[in-house]
C-alpha cells in the first residue's frame, strides 16, 4: 500500500527519481505529521532517509521499519536543534554512514501558540528563532561541504504566511521568513557549487501544525469555518501534498529551479 507514493494518478512511475543517488537524503524533524510523510515519500522513490526526532523516539523506530518496507536504509537520530555541535555531528555521522548526502530536507515545526504580536514577549520571540531560524542554520551549515561534493538540494518546509499572514501567527511566520531568506542566500552563493535550494509552504493542513492547534482548542470550529472561507479550494490539505512538493523540488526533475518557494495552500495567497 506505501508504494503508491511513488505512483502518480496518472500512472507515471517516481519510484526511481532517486534511486541512482550516491547518498542519502537527511529529513529535519522526520517524525512530525509533516516530516514523516516526506521520508515515506522519498524512501517510495528510491532514496535511504536519514531522519531526526526530538523526543518520540518510537514514531522514529516505527517510521524507520516504513522505509525499510520500500527496501531502503533508515538512519534515525535523536536531536534538539538548539545543540548546534550535535547538529553537525549528526550530518557528518549520516555522511559518512551513507557515503554522503544529497538532499536535506528541514521540515522541523515546533509547537507555536497563537498569540497577538501584542502579547508576545521579547523572549518568546528569541526561543522561535533560537530553535527554527538559527536551527535550520545549524544543520545547513555543516551539510554545504557534503551537498556540494554530490551537486545535491536543500528544501525547507516554512509556511504560506509569509506570503498571507494569518492574525496570531506571528510566532511562526516570523522565524520562517528569516529561514526563507537563508534558503534564497544559500541558492544564490551556492549555486556555483551545484547546490540548489528552494522552500514549500504549506497552507492549512489536515495534520501538523493545524493538527495541534485543534488539539489544543487554538482552533474552534469558527475558526476553521473562517479558514476555508479564505482558501479558493475551500479545503485543507495533506501531508501528502508537502510531501509531493519537497519531491518534486528536490529531484532532478528540478535540476533548473533554486531560489524559488512553492505555496502549496489550495489557493489561500491569491
Amino acid at each position: 500500500m506505501g508504494h503508491a507514493y511513488g505512483m502518480t494518478e496518472h500512472g507515471l512511475d517516481l519510484s526511481d527519481d532517486f534511486a541512482n543517488r550516491q547518498g542519502t537524503a537527511f529529513v529535519v524533524g522526520g517524525s512530525g505529521g509533516l516530516g514523516a510523510a516526506i521520508v515515506r515519500a522519498l524512501a517510495a522513490r528510491g532514496s535511504d532517509v536519514a531522519f531526526t526526532y526530538r523526543h518520540n523516539e518510537q514514531a522514529a523506530v516505527d517510521l524507520a521499519e516504513a522505509v525499510a518496507d520500500f527496501g531502503r536504509q533508515a538512519w534515525t537520530i535523536g536531536l534538539d536543534l538548539r545543540n548546534h555541535d550535535g547538529c553537525g555531528q549528526a550530518i557528518d555521522t549520516i555522511a559518512e554512514a551513507a557515503d554522503g548526502i544529497h538532499t536535506l530536507v528541514y521540515a522541523a515545526g515546533p509547537h507555536v501558540p497563537q498569540k497577538h504580536l501584542s502579547k508576545v514577549t521579547a523572549s518568546e520571540m528569541q526561543e522561535q528563532l533560537d530553535v527554527d531560524a538559527a536551527g535550520f542554520f545549524a544543520v545547513v551549515a555543516p551539510a554545504l561541504p557534503h551537498l556540494r561534493h554530490l551537486e545535491g538540494s536543500i528544501v525547507a518546509v516554512t509556511t504560506a504566511a509569509t506570503r498571507r499572514y494569518p492574525v496570531r501567527d506571528g510566532l511562526s511566520s516570523i522565524p520562517k521568513a528569516a529561514v526563507e531568506a537563508a534558503v534564497r542566500g544559500v541558492a544564490a552563493e551556492e549555486g556555483r557549487f551545484g547546490v540548489r535550494a528552494n522552500t514549500v509552504g504549506p497552507g492549512m493542513m489536515l495534520d501538523g501544525m493545524a493538527e495541534r492547534l485543534i488539539a489544543s482548542g487554538d482552533l474552534d470550529d469558527a475558526a476553521l469555518d473562517a479558514a476555508r472561507s479564505n482558501i479558493a479550494l475551500r479545503r485543507f490539505g495533506s501531508a501528502t501534498d508537502i510531501a509531493e512538493a519537497v519531491c518534486f523540488l528536490a529531484s532532478q526533475r528540478a535540476r533548473f529551479i533554486t531560489g524559488q518557494h512553492l505555496d502549496v495552500d489550495g489557493g489561500f495567497t491569491l
